[in-house]
C-alpha cells in the first residue's frame, strides 16, 4: 500500500500540537524501546510547558543526558525531530548524530528511530517519511546512516529497505538496552 498522497514531515509546533496530543492520548508513543515511560512523559512534558517540550524537539547543541531504560545517564547527541502529517499527525521521526564523524556511541541505536501511530501503519507512512528524512538531512555530508530494528520487526526492516537500506549485521545491543539481539541496517547517502 502506498502513503497518503499528503504526507509530510513537519517540524513540532503549535499549529500540530493538539494532533500529537489526541496520538498520546490514544496510546502513540514515539519511542520503541519504552514506548509507556515515554508517552506519559511527554503528555506530562506538554501539560508542564508546551513550548518547551516543541523546543525540544531540535536540539543541536545539546548540555544535559539522557537516561537510558537501565536508568544510566549518557551525554544526549544532537539531533531533531519531525513529525509525519497529512493533516493529521501519523507518527514521529527523528535524527541524531554525533559531530565530525558518522560514527555513533554503542548506546545509541543507530542514527534515526521512527514510529508511525497505530491507526496509520501498513499503509507507506513510515517509507515515505523515512524517504522524506533522508532527503532532508544528506546535504549533511554523512556517507550513511545507520538505523536498527529488533529481529521480529520486520515493518521496520521493510522501510529500511524500501529506501536503500542493507542489513549489515546482527549485533548485541548494549547492556542498557538488555543485551539482545537486534540487525543494524545502512542507508548509503553518497554516490
Amino acid at each position: 500500500m502506498t502513503a497518503r498522497p499528503g504526507l509530510v514531515l513537519v517540524r513540532p509546533a503549535r499549529e500540530h500540537l493538539a494532533s500529537y496530543l489526541d496520538a498520546l492520548e490514544r496510546g502513540f508513543s514515539p519511542d520503541n524501546v519504552r514506548p509507556e515511560v515515554t508517552r506519559r512523559a511527554q503528555l506530562d512534558a506538554i501539560a508542564a510547558d508546551a513550548d518547551a517540550f516543541l523546543a525540544a524537539q531540535e536540539d543541536l547543541e545539546p548540555t544535559d543526558f539522557i537516561t537510558l531504560p537501565d536508568g544510566s545517564r549518557r551525554p544526549k547527541l544532537p539531533g531533531f525531530r519531525r513529525w509525519m502529517w497529512d493533516g493529521a499527525v501519523l507518527g514521529s521521526i527523528g535524527f541524531r548524530f554525533q559531530p565530525g564523524t558518522v560514527e555513533l556511541p554503542a548506546h545509541v541505536l543507530g542514527h534515526i528511530g521512527f514510529a508511525v501511530v497505530p491507526w496509520a501503519r501498513r499503509q507507506g507512512v513510515g517509507t515515505r517519511a523515512l524517504a522524506l528524512l533522508l532527503e532532508e538531512i544528506r546535504p549533511l555530508g554523512l556517507p550513511y546512516v545507520e538505523l536498527t530494528a529488533e529481529l521480529g520487526n520486520i515493518a521496520s526492516m521493510r522501510v529500511m529497505e524500501a529506501n536503500g537500506g542493507q542489513p549489515v549485521r546482527l549485533f548485541r545491543k548494549d547492556p542498557a538496552y538488555g543485551g539482545g539481539e537486534a540487525m543494524l541496517f545502512r542507508i548509503p547517502l553518497t554516490g
